[in-house]
């Protein structure tokens, strides 16, 4: 797939805490109790600079923070290990993605320094006076002192709204405030989380609070909002019988191939994207082992082979993990071990992923 010399991007989920408990976050079980199959793991700045030594950091064009389960600003060290990249590499793009909840003006003021003009924070925030709807346990006036505190201090910003039925009223009203406050880009969110691997797209997602009591039943937003994606699934059908059909068949263009990108875990594990990762710990499976990722994980050693804490970066790489994925594209099938993720993600006919922004 490619080397480490090669590697231009890092994504970088730092920890899989959150303060938040968004009910179609894989984190916790439908904004109720925590993932039982993640133990919370956070990367240290210790951790950061074994991980990445400096000449490494030098080749890079961009770091970014997000990930699967996590947010960035929850993390101990988040400011220590921008900082760090930023130290030894003056040109390199900072950002990170989160839901601005949390840390006092202060904090926020650090992070604009450290990125200058050479970064910037998305914003993921849902609404106004909506935004807890979704973001369950984000609180308004945290957000707002966030995004004033950030902003202020010279930090170049971007807000993300991802739109459901309970906030498109207020897509406007959030529009023209990110306007006032300086932000650089508004961005209407039309949810993939509707699209599902089925036959039928889901329609509604039932939410829970942390003591498993039902909350809001997620909707789809009207007709104009919604991810065209869903309108590309129905001809896929037609054209191929079933999904899962067109995921054997389809063409892998690799999103993170393309810009030399790799993932690094909290668990400090190094895999092509948020993506592969993404399956290793679904909660409604009682074993998570079930899913297809883990056999291309066995196939090197298991998970301590592409742990770069320990073993760093070299070593993942020479594990054969990256070629063996993409070798998996030239199968004939997902049941003969093409894997099915990179066709859900970066197969060329299907994109809901890329379509959330249009």
């Amino acid at each position: 797939m490619y080397s480490i010399s090669d590697i231009k991007v890092v994504h970088l989920e730092i920890t899989q805490n959150c303060q938040a408990s968004c009910p179609m976050c894989d984190r916790n079980i439908n904004g109720g109790s925590v993932n039982p199959h993640i133990n919370l793991d956070e990367l240290s700045f210790s951790d950061i600079k074994q991980i990445f030594p400096i000449n490494f950091i030098k080749q890079l064009d961009r770091m970014y923070m997000c990930g699967n389960l996590g947010d960035p600003i929850i993390a101990r060290d988040t400011l220590d290990v921008f900082r760090y990249f930023r130290q030894y590499n003056d040109r390199i793009w900072l950002s990170m993605n989160t839901n601005a909840g949390a840390r006092e003006a202060e904090w926020w003021i650090d992070l604009a320094r450290i990125f200058g003009r050479n970064g910037s924070v998305t914003f993921s925030v849902d609404g106004i006076k909506s935004n807890h709807i979704y973001r369950q346990g984000v609180v308004w006036e945290n957000v707002e002192r966030s995004m004033r505190s950030f902003i202020g201090a010279g930090g170049r910003a971007r807000w993300d709204y991802l739109i459901f039925e309970h906030n498109q009223h207020e897509l406007e009203d959030a529009r023209e405030f990110s306007k006032q406050l300086g932000f650089e880009k508004f961005i209407e969110k039309k949810s993939g989380r509707f699209v599902t691997t089925d036959t039928l797209p889901k329609q509604n997602h039932q939410a829970k609070d942390r003591k498993g009591n039902d909350t809001i039943d997620l909707k789809k937003p009207d007709q104009k909002f919604q991810n065209n994606a869903l309108k590309t699934q129905n001809t896929l059908i037609e054209k191929y019988g079933s999904m899962d059909r067109y995921y054997d068949v389809v063409h892998i263009d690799c999103k993170v191939k393309k810009e030399n990108s790799i993932f690094i875990t909290a668990e400090g594990l190094a895999l092509p994207c948020c993506w592969t990762a993404g399956r290793m710990y679904k909660w409604w499976h009682k074993d998570p082992k079930v899913e297809q990722i883990w056999n291309f994980l066995d196939a090197v050693g298991g998970k301590d082979a592409i742990n770069v804490k320990t073993n760093g970066l070299q070593k993942v790489f020479n594990s054969g993990i990256f070629e063996l994925i993409q070798s998996s594209w030239n199968k004939p099938s997902c049941s003969s071990g093409k894997l099915k993720v990179c066709s859900m993600k970066c197969g060329v006919e299907f994109d809901p992923f890329a379509e959330q922004f249009k």
